[in-house]
């Protein structure tokens, strides 16, 4: 039985190539996919489809309209979704990819250092697991085929 799994979270730094290398190693049969991680392809996919907005509000707009249909739909074709929350960037898009699974009744891993225990206790309340670390989200993953 494979499974497709949800990476939500920030697009700054590689924990996504972390979690696929640990699924690699532990032989899961995992398919990952998540948010766009081409940042600039990201801001820019409105005016790169619709053409130039006239305005910066505009153009976030149609950008973000894209990306949200972009992740409704492979949020709907996944299996379980992992909500990273690190420690060193603002986590707005983390937190609402998180509520979306949770809306769409998806089992939600979430991953949070301990300092956000408290500002993220309501979502973690929510979440089917909150762990703190990646090895802790792979090892229920891994747990799901014993």
């Amino acid at each position: 039985m494979e499974l497709t799994i949800y990476l939500a979270g920030q697009i700054h730094d590689d924990w996504r190539d972390t979690v696929v290398q640990k699924a690699k190693e532990k032989d899961l049969p995992l398919t990952f996919t998540g948010p766009q991680t081409d940042h600039d392809l990201s801001d820019n996919i409105g005016e790169n489809i619709l053409g130039e907005q006239p305005g910066n509000y505009y153009k976030d707009d149609a950008a973000s309209a894209i990306n949200n249909l972009r992740t409704q739909v492979l949020m709907q074709k996944s299996d379980v979704v992992i909500a990273l929350f690190g420690e060193k960037y603002k986590q707005w898009n983390t937190a609402m990819d998180a509520s979306t699974a949770v809306a769409l009744g998806k089992p939600l891993i979430l991953i949070r250092p301990e300092e956000l225990i408290h500002p993220l206790k309501e979502l973690s309340n929510k979440a089917n697991v909150t762990v703190a670390t990646v090895d802790q989200a792979m090892e229920i993953l891994e747990y799901i085929y014993k």
